[in-house]
């Protein structure tokens, strides 16, 4: 099933003839897991318990272990995401403070492997 091509922070995504660009497969996947991770939760007023917040983790202390278990505990919350295997989430700090996080995961209706890379702060 198809959906709105949307990355966070980004505005909607026209195609050549002007049409919203959608998007499948892993790309919405990706797609789905990003929005989790950054919503807030309380956020999304249809579903209070929707979201992580890993925003409202920038300018604070790093914290590797709680990135990475908030992480885990909603990345189960979608279902294109396997549970078996297990994701494997790492987060690596820079010298700089920004967070780097990789999330290695399988599709639950193909089991294709995936990568997802992102900045955290």
């Amino acid at each position: 099933m198809a959906d709105i091509s949307h990355s966070m922070g980004a505005d909607l995504s026209l195609s050549a003839t002007g049409d919203l660009l959608v998007v499948s497969g892993d790309a919405l996947t990706q797609q789905r897991v990003l929005r989790r991770l950054l919503t807030n939760a309380g956020d999304y007023i249809w579903h209070l318990a929707y979201g992580a917040g890993l925003g409202q983790m920038v300018g604070q202390p790093t914290n590797q272990a709680a990135i990475e278990n908030i992480i885990r505990s909603q990345i189960f919350a979608e279902s294109a995401v396997a549970q078996v295997p297990a994701p494997i989430v790492t987060t690596t700090v820079n010298t700089d403070g920004t967070v780097m996080t990789t999330i290695q995961y399988a599709d639950a209706i193909t089991g294709a492997s995936s990568t997802l890379t992102f900045q955290v702060k």
